[in-house]
């Protein structure tokens, strides 16, 4: 039986494209394995001279070496570089020119003659004296030193005393207050308030809510309030209306006529006039209108308290 001649070809073709494949396989697998070890072990290089052991303490120590420190070269020539280290190519030029520069400004050496001049003496300047002021008066230099230890022991023994009106108090300009609940009052009643918001009152933080108390007295229409303690601190406010900015507070009354019947009071304490019993009565009139004026303040009334 004859194989064909086409089966004998394609056979060895096949046989061939077999044979490389396996041989490639191999190279790359032993490459990548040699590969492997290299990674995971660095060689290290054998030493070609072992430690030499010495017999006492004088022969290693006779055998020591100097150790120098070694730099790295540098890359450029020493003598470019200048005294900071950085390279300038014309450093060699430039090092020429100072010392020539250095040289004529001692002036030392004459060039023509070629020989050393003297250099010429230095002339001391005289001390110029101060001038006097004329605005200073002049002090005695003859003042003795009794005087001087005195006036020493006076300065040392002062023990001036702090003006409290000289340190720097500080007050808010505008507190911010609010009655607090309905209340009715008449004149040199105490009249209740809140804070409205946190103030500094005497450079001491007030907090928001703390009750305020004034004091009230009356003009025509208004109802006035003064303040003058707050958290057991000392103040001098007064109240003014948020709404209008007047002081106090606005009331429709009729205290015109009772100003008026104040006034007349006044006047009547200064009459004494015997026999007129009228007199007395009427003086009791008026102390009873004064005494009977009255207004009532709405919870939460918001005023402004200020300085006098």
């Amino acid at each position: 039986m004859k194989i064909e001649k086409n089966k004998l070809v394609f056979g060895g073709i096949l046989a061939v494209v077999v044979i490389f494949l396996i041989s490639y396989s191999f190279i790359a697998l032993g490459n990548d394995e040699d590969d492997a070890e290299n990674l995971k072990q660095t060689l290290v290089p054998e030493l070609e001279q072992e430690q030499e052991d010495y017999t006492s303490k004088l022969d290693a120590i006779n055998d020591l070496k100097e150790v120098r420190e070694t730099n790295a070269p540098s890359i450029y020539d020493e003598s470019l570089l200048d005294s900071l280290g950085y390279y300038d190519p014309e450093n060699a030029i430039k090092e020429k020119e100072r010392i020539v520069d250095s040289i004529y400004r001692l002036g030392k050496i004459d060039y023509k003659e070629n020989r050393y001049r003297n250099a010429a003496p230095k002339i001391k300047a005289k001390p110029i004296p101060p001038k006097k002021d004329s605005i200073v008066p002049e002090v005695d230099p003859n003042i003795e030193a009794k005087e001087l230890g005195l006036e020493h022991q006076l300065f040392f023994a002062s023990n001036p005393l702090k003006n409290e009106q000289s340190t720097n108090i500080k007050t808010d300009n505008q507190i911010y207050v609010a009655v607090d609940g309905n209340q009715t009052v008449k004149a040199d009643f105490r009249l209740r308030m809140r804070l409205n918001k946190d103030a500094i009152i005497n450079n001491r933080l007030i907090p928001k809510n703390t009750p305020v108390f004034g004091f009230i007295s009356f003009q025509p229409n208004r109802v006035l309030i003064e303040i003058e303690n707050i958290q057991n601190t000392p103040v001098n406010l007064t109240a003014f209306d948020y709404e209008d900015g007047s002081e106090g507070i606005y009331v429709e009354n009729s205290f015109r006529a009772d100003a008026r019947r104040e006034i007349v009071e006044d006047v009547v304490n200064d009459i004494n006039i015997g026999g007129v019993p009228q007199v007395s009565g009427i003086k009791q009139l008026f102390q009873r209108s004064n005494r009977n004026v009255k207004a009532t303040i709405v919870n939460n009334y918001k005023l402004i308290l200020k300085q006098e």
